[in-house]
């Protein structure tokens, strides 16, 4: 019996001890998990502290499109009033701003990063008391987050614009004051071209080639100037038809590219129309193609395909919510050259952009697969004119292949041409006007080989 008790009794001190130790590591266990939500708690006040210090406005929505904490900057740059984070408000109920509440909705719907640019307007919510505010260009990126809540960081774009607009004047300006004097040069080395002798005439002919050169590069600065300046004006709309328009452009080109041995292969309808200012598209036209032929390698064909897109395109910052309200039409020029270098894709279409002059040397790729031969000049369509030449998935093509031809249009349309300046204005001022007619340009390298532009416009604007 004394040892049963003995054993009971140790027993019991072993479960006591066992029972200690229990505790003991719930309670170390507990003790560190609040030391993480303090150090958590603390970050959390820490990325607060940063985020209303920033220069840059920040705001959180949450499910429901109501705000639910924006920094300092973000209110001063909404203007937003009477909001403590204290209780959720509707972000609608505190800034009218279409373009933001639209912004935050293709974040959440797409579930990835956006970025969209407009003109703010500041709407007084106090009807009793309406006040005229300053608009101001902002900048906002979406950010998505965990459930259906979305991050916005907003940027103000005074200053930049602001020093955009002082660039754009003073190019101007100088513009203007160089063509007088240039105009004055070109007149009098015409006068002495044919007055000197043959020794001194080559002399006269250079100075007249640069002359008309640093015209046309003048020319191009006021061109550009001015399309940024009415870029908020109404296009001359008018109804163009398209493929008569390339044949146009082409001929108008033909001399250069006769000299080079480059032919145009197109594939598209023979007849399409669509609404738009007839002399900047064809100002796009002459810009790529005159690009296209200086980039070609001799008796390389240049290709043009023409089609509609079936799936939506990409939906503008000015369209409507339904993208399949919108009828698109597709143009891809591929040159017989080298391609872009892989680094400048993203700057092609930057002012004063020059490729690497080396690009015409370099291999990328396989070489262009040439046509067969035609009759009917110098439009043939491509040897695969099933291909589908739209690197995204999504879009099919509808093409036909057709030549274009002088039988074709027997009064074509040969507007005078003058030669690019090679200041990298040229695909600058592409990019202008198709954003004018509300479409967009992108600029890639094709599989086949070339540089690759495709534009995509609005068959019809609205």
């Amino acid at each position: 019996m004394a040892k049963l008790a003995q054993l009971t009794r140790a027993y019991q001190l072993s479960d006591a001890s066992l029972n200690l130790s229990l505790t003991s590591q719930l309670t170390r266990t507990m003790q560190r998990y609040h030391h993480r939500c303090d150090r958590l708690r603390q970050n959390v006040a820490d990325l607060q502290q940063i985020i209303n210090a920033l220069p840059i406005g920040y705001l959180q929505v949450d499910e429901e499109n109501q705000l639910t904490w924006c920094n300092p900057q973000a209110l001063k740059l909404l203007e937003i009033e009477h909001f403590d984070g204290a209780s959720p408000r509707l972000l609608l109920e505190l800034v009218r701003s279409y373009d933001l509440d639209a912004l935050v909705d293709r974040a959440r719907h797409k579930q990835k990063s956006c970025v969209r640019e407009w003109i703010f307007n500041p709407v007084s919510v106090d009807v009793a008391n309406v006040q005229v505010k300053r608009s101001r260009p902002l900048r906002g990126y979406a950010f998505p987050l965990q459930e259906d809540c979305v991050a916005v960081i907003l940027e103000n774009r005074e200053e930049a614009t602001l020093l955009a607009q002082e660039r754009d004047r003073w190019t101007s300006d100088v513009a203007h004051e160089l063509r007088t004097p240039l105009t004055s040069i070109r007149l009098v080395a015409e006068m002495l071209q044919y007055r000197v002798d043959a020794d001194s005439r080559q002399w006269i002919d250079r100075l007249l080639k640069e002359v008309i050169r640093l015209s046309t590069l003048v020319q191009e600065i006021l061109d550009l100037s001015q399309l940024e300046a009415n870029k908020n004006r109404p296009l001359k709309l008018s109804q163009v038809d398209l493929p008569q328009l390339i044949q146009s452009a082409w001929l108008s080109l033909e001399p250069i590219s006769r000299t080079k041995g480059i032919e145009l292969h197109y594939q598209g309808p023979e007849r399409l129309i669509v609404e738009g200012d007839e002399n900047r598209l064809h100002r796009v036209l002459i810009n790529l193609l005159d690009n296209g032929i200086k980039y070609t390698i001799p008796d390389r064909p240049i290709r043009i395909v023409v089609s509609f897109l079936q799936a939506p395109a990409p939906v503008p910052t000015w369209g409507p919510a339904n993208p399949s309200a919108i009828a698109w039409v597709q143009i891809d020029i591929i040159d017989g050259g080298m391609g872009f270098p892989e680094m400048d894709l993203s700057v092609v279409f930057e002012r004063f952009y020059r490729a690497d002059p080396s690009r015409t040397r370099q291999s990328v790729g396989p070489q262009i697969i040439h046509s067969e031969p035609s009759t009917t000049g110098s439009f043939k369509p491509p040897l695969h004119p099933t291909a589908n030449p739209s690197s995204d998935p999504t879009a099919e093509l509808t093409t036909h292949g057709h030549s274009l031809s002088e039988a074709n249009f027997p009064n074509p349309v040969i507007q005078p041409f003058q030669p690019s300046s090679g200041s990298g204005l040229g695909l600058a001022i592409v990019r202008q006007i198709v954003e004018m007619h509300h479409g967009n340009v992108t600029a890639q390298n094709h599989p086949d080989g070339g540089a690759w532009i495709q534009i995509k416009l609005p068959q019809k604007q609205t």
